[in-house]
């Protein structure tokens, strides 16, 4: 049982800002930087808890807006909690459904209580408050649950930024203030649009409550990549050493690694799993389009420097023809692919961090993302 108050974060090593750590969580350590594969209602797409363990996963995501939906807290409470129910024993973080209803648009009303909106499985009305996501999210027994936000829209001028945010703040309060299991972790999003100066705001109220980590929301929403940067470049220095950050729904390989660059810890994003429903892989070459017609003939596998399982029984020639002919088993051999290669991508920046070498890996992966799909391999560092 973990005491109000316990550290979760150990920082083992630093490389300039780049980051090596562990967290300490009730279903075990996780190594950062870290990379969460999204599982959306309870399971990561085509993929079962057995492939996830051996790509590498130490940590997955689940969607508190969806699960509420479907099935139901009772259903998972009569199961004990999300792990048990799910069949993955390892750490589970769980959003806080905010993103969810924001992408609902004009099925939703923000007010100061929270957040009404009619679902969109059968258009019945809701309001989820941040007592009731702090509700849900310990019911599924989440190693580290996320407070109810407001995802500020991007463009948003300076009045509407500071009114989303300070109402997410208000209801940080209110999350922090509703929590009856305190051996569960509660990390706060620092919201703010594009101003700095609102996320420092932002940043300055969340340690203020006092959270056991951090996470920089409202990005990945349309905003251009340096302005991606430029925000996380500066939440990152107004938060403390001893706590975890995490970068919430970025990114592509090279995101992520600039990103480690500024200090970030933890990731999550769909892109592996949707990229590969869509037939686009990421491999040591950069960018492979199975169904590209080259790859008709070809013998070789995905990626000759990949331990995965379908890298290492699978042809190019054969994926192909599977996702031509609309197969469901190459949605599942694509999937653990492109998750593997996130798992390993951060497994080396941790590994290159731990020996002071993370720029070199940075500079190798900046020439190949820049490359595009496949011109020619480039040497690793």
């Amino acid at each position: 049982m973990f005491l109000e108050g316990y550290r979760i974060f150990e920082l083992e090593s630093q490389d300039g800002r780049a980051r090596a750590g562990i967290l300490t969580l009730p279903h075990g350590l996780v190594h950062t930087p870290i990379f969460m594969p999204v599982g959306t209602q309870g399971s990561v797409k085509t993929l079962v808890s057995e492939e996830l363990t051996g790509a590498g996963a130490e940590i997955i995501l689940g969607n508190t807006y969806h699960l509420y939906l479907r099935p139901g807290l009772d259903i998972i409470r009569s199961f004990g909690d999300l792990h048990r129910f799910a069949h993955w024993q390892k750490p589970i973080l769980t959003d806080s459904g905010g993103y969810q209803v924001f992408s609902l648009a004009s099925l939703r009303k923000i007010t100061e209580e929270g957040c009404r909106f009619r679902n969109h499985l059968n258009g019945a009305l809701m309001n989820l408050t941040p007592e009731l996501a702090v509700e849900i999210q310990e019911a599924l027994g989440s190693d580290i649950h996320m407070v109810l936000d407001e995802c500020t829209p991007y463009p948003a001028d300076v009045k509407t930024a500071k009114d989303s945010m300070e109402r997410s703040m208000r209801w940080a309060k209110r999350s922090r203030e509703a929590r009856t299991k305190r051996n569960l972790n509660q990390f706060g999003i620092i919201q703010g649009g594009m101003h700095l100066d609102l996320r420092s705001q932002s940043a300055n109220a969340l340690m203020e409550i006092g959270f056991e980590g951090y996470a920089i929301g409202g990005l990945s929403v349309g905003e251009p990549k340096e302005d991606m940067i430029r925000v996380t470049d500066h939440c990152c220095t107004l938060l403390p050493q001893d706590k975890p950050r995490y970068l919430m729904g970025v990114g592509t390989p090279l995101d992520i690694l600039r990103a480690i660059e500024l200090g970030v810890d933890m990731f999550d994003c769909v892109m592996p799993t949707r990229n590969a429903r869509n037939g686009s892989l990421f491999t040591s070459h950069g960018r492979v389009n199975i169904k590209n017609k080259r790859h008709e003939k070809d013998h070789a596998p995905l990626d000759e420097a990949c331990g995965c399982y379908t890298c290492q029984h699978y042809s190019r020639a054969y994926l192909r023809h599977l996702f031509v002919a609309k197969e469901l088993t190459v949605l599942r051999l694509l999937s653990l692919h492109n998750v593997t290669y996130y798992l390993d991508l951060v497994k080396k920046a941790r590994a290159a961090i731990l020996v002071g070498e993370f720029q070199s890996l940075l500079s190798h992966h900046q020439e190949l993302w820049q490359e595009g799909d496949q011109t020619k391999a480039v040497s690793p560092p």
